[in-house]
C-alpha cells in the first residue's frame, strides 16, 4: 500500500503542481505584453487561461498533501521533522498561491494594475516557486532516508 499511495502523491505532485508553477511564471511576462498591446486580445486571452491554468490546478493540487499525509502515515514518519518542515513550507505555499498570486492575476485580467502590479506578482510567483522546490528537496533528500542517498 505504501509504494501505490507514494506513486500517487509523486503523480499528482507532477500533475497538478508542475502546471501551476509553470502557468504562474509565464503570467507576468504575458501581463506585461498585455499592458502593452490593450487593444489586442490574443495577449488578454492568455491571460485568462494562464489565470484559469492556475485556479483549476490549484484545487486539483490538494490531492498532494492529503495522498503525501496518507505515504507518511503508512511509512510512520509523520512526527520526522523534515515531514513537519515540509508540511509548514507546503502551507506556506497555499497561501503564497491563495492570498497573493491568485488575487493578483485576477485584479490583471480583469484590467486592475500595471507594470508595478505585475513585478510584484512576478515576485509573489518566485516565492511560491521556491517553496516548492525546498519541498522537493526535502522529499527527495529527506533527513535519515532508507534509500542510502
Amino acid at each position: 500500500m505504501t509504494k501505490f499511495l507514494l506513486a500517487v502523491h509523486v503523480i499528482a505532485a507532477i500533475v497538478a503542481i508542475g502546471p501551476v508553477t509553470v502557468a504562474a511564471s509565464m503570467f507576468p511576462p504575458a501581463a506585461r505584453r498585455a499592458l502593452t498591446a490593450p487593444d489586442d486580445d490574443n495577449p488578454a486571452e492568455t491571460l485568462r487561461l494562464l489565470h484559469r491554468i492556475c485556479r483549476v490546478y490549484a484545487v486539483v493540487g490538494v490531492v498532494v498533501p492529503v495522498f503525501g499525509f496518507a505515504t507518511a502515515s503508512e511509512m510512520h514518519v509523520l512526527g520526522s521533522a523534515w515531514l513537519i518542515v515540509s508540511i509548514v513550507l507546503t502551507a506556506l505555499a497555499a497561501l503564497v498561491l491563495g492570498a497573493l498570486v491568485l488575487p493578483a492575476q485576477t485584479a490583471l485580467v480583469e484590467g486592475a494594475g500595471g507594470r508595478r502590479n505585475t513585478a510584484r506578482l512576478a515576485m509573489y510567483t518566485g516565492l511560491f516557486n521556491l517553496l516548492w522546490a525546498a519541498v522537493t528537496v526535502l522529499m527527495i533528500v529527506r533527513p535519515g532516508s532508507t534509500t542510502g542517498a
